[in-house]
């Protein structure tokens, strides 16, 4: 651990004397837990959805949902088996209030579940929600019957007047600022009068595995989706109207946030298992498996979970992100500790997430004396040794990972309020302490 006076805000990130070998619970996906609530809010029987993720992004849709009048219940399941919340669908209602915080899941996923509200809906949240793009979201909902008052601003706060009930049809979005926005409108699409067709029309779409988790946890549900992965129209779903079933939902481990345990397996030249990494998921965090592979790892997946292995040398590499985005921030932590060049590209969407991340990773990691520029589409990365400092987050989780994994190999990094790791990662500092046997 660092000797330097900590700062209340600071937290010095620990330094890693030896190679790491531990087993790291990961909790349950976040992104898997708000689409699993959304469905099962709108289904037409009561639900359970088991090892929830507890974090900000989850409470914040949990309690927005109750808001608008869905029951749900925290507790264990039915067989004893473990926390599981039980979801208990009802007329959506307000007036209400949705706090979304700075959740991209909650801003975009319920206004259309708001619409199907009888009674206004008000969203709101913290002032960098204001900025994140729902220009493109407020359009379509409007194409498809929606009435919702924004003052024309295409962007937070507004509100959805509710009637009961959307017309639905054909609608084209760019979502070339975030996949999420397709998400938003298939989750809802079963109960619009007409369903939906959504067509992309943006010259690229990020995240393309979260669109292919959406379709996968409606068709779960009884839901009839016709997709490009399906042999569909490229760049078109369609959605058709019917009633989701109830179900009893497992929520994977979320992989993204593996991402730094993982990583310190790969730079310290040891050892971390993570139980019950599934071996077949649309999560876009199974993709670290190769690519830290590429970057000097190796990896062995079994019954037991993932046991992902380093050597203790870190290569650059070159590389599109561009489906595996959120991913980045970590990469790039390990890029600045590597023995070569690393390119990472297809990332212009970052500009626009919890913060402008491509800009706040080369001014943390270049504050820490690193070389970083930023592309037209993402970052250039040439090593350099590195000091320690203070690296700040901007309240972004996975802004504070990345400084902890370079703070396992730079003496004296200080992260400024970690405590935003709770927005999906609760007790972060807690669980790498004891990944180091602190």
């Amino acid at each position: 651990m660092t000797e330097s006076p900590v700062h209340p805000a600071l937290w010095p990130a620990p330094r890693a004397s030896e190679a790491v070998d531990a087993t790291v619970t990961v909790p349950g996906s976040k992104s898997v837990t708000n689409r699993g609530l959304v469905l099962a809010a709108l289904a037409a029987e009561p639900g359970w959805l088991r090892r929830p993720l507890r974090s900000r992004d989850t409470l914040l849709m949990a309690e927005a949902l109750r808001a608008t009048g869905v029951g749900i219940e925290e507790g264990v399941g039915p067989d004893g088996s473990g926390e599981a919340w039980r979801i208990i669908p009802a007329g959506l209602h307000g007036p209400a209030t949705v706090d979304v915080g700075n959740a991209g899941t909650v801003m975009r996923f319920l206004p259309p579940v708001a619409a199907l509200a009888d009674g206004p809906i008000r969203f709101d949240g913290d002032p960098r929600s204001y900025e994140r793009p729902l220009g493109a979201v407020i359009e379509a909902l409007r194409t498809l019957g929606a009435r919702i008052d924004d003052d024309g601003r295409g962007a937070l706060p507004l509100t959805v007047h509710g009637v009961g009930a959307l017309d639905g049809g054909p609608v084209s979005i760019d979502a070339s600022s975030s996949s999420q926005f397709v998400s938003a409108l298939l989750l809802s699409a079963p109960r619009f009068n007409q369903g939906v067709e959504v067509r992309h029309t943006g010259a690229t779409l990020p995240s393309l595995p979260h669109i292919l988790m959406t379709v996968d946890m409606l068709r779960a549900v009884g839901a009839q989706v016709d997709s490009p992965e399906s042999g569909g129209e490229p760049n078109v779903w369609r959605v058709a109207p019917s009633a989701m079933l109830g179900r009893d939902l497992t929520v994977e481990p979320d992989l993204s946030n593996a991402q730094p345990f993982l990583a310190a397996a790969l730079i310290t030249g040891g050892r971390v298992t993570i139980p019950d990494w599934p071996e077949h998921t649309t999560q876009p965090g199974d993709a670290l498996r190769e690519i830290f592979t590429a970057m000097g790892g190796s990896y062995e997946l079994n019954e037991l979970g993932l046991t992902f292995t380093g050597t203790g040398t870190v290569r650059g590499i070159d590389v599109d992100l561009s489906d595996v985005g959120e991913l980045t921030p970590g990469i790039a932590a390990v890029a600045a500790l590597a023995d070569s060049e690393s390119v990472l590209r297809g990332v212009a969407h970052l500009r626009l997430h919890e913060t402008d991340r491509l800009a706040a990773l080369t001014k943390e990691i270049n504050g820490l004396g690193g070389d970083v520029t930023e592309t037209e589409d993402g970052l250039r990365i040439r090593p350099r040794r590195l000091h320690g400092g203070i690296f700040h987050t901007y309240e972004d989780h996975r802004m504070a990972t990345a400084g902890a994994i370079i703070g396992l190999a730079v003496k004296d990094v200080q992260i400024e309020n970690v405590g935003t790791t709770a927005k999906t990662l609760p007790d972060f500092p807690r669980m790498w302490t004891g990944m180091l046997g602190a």
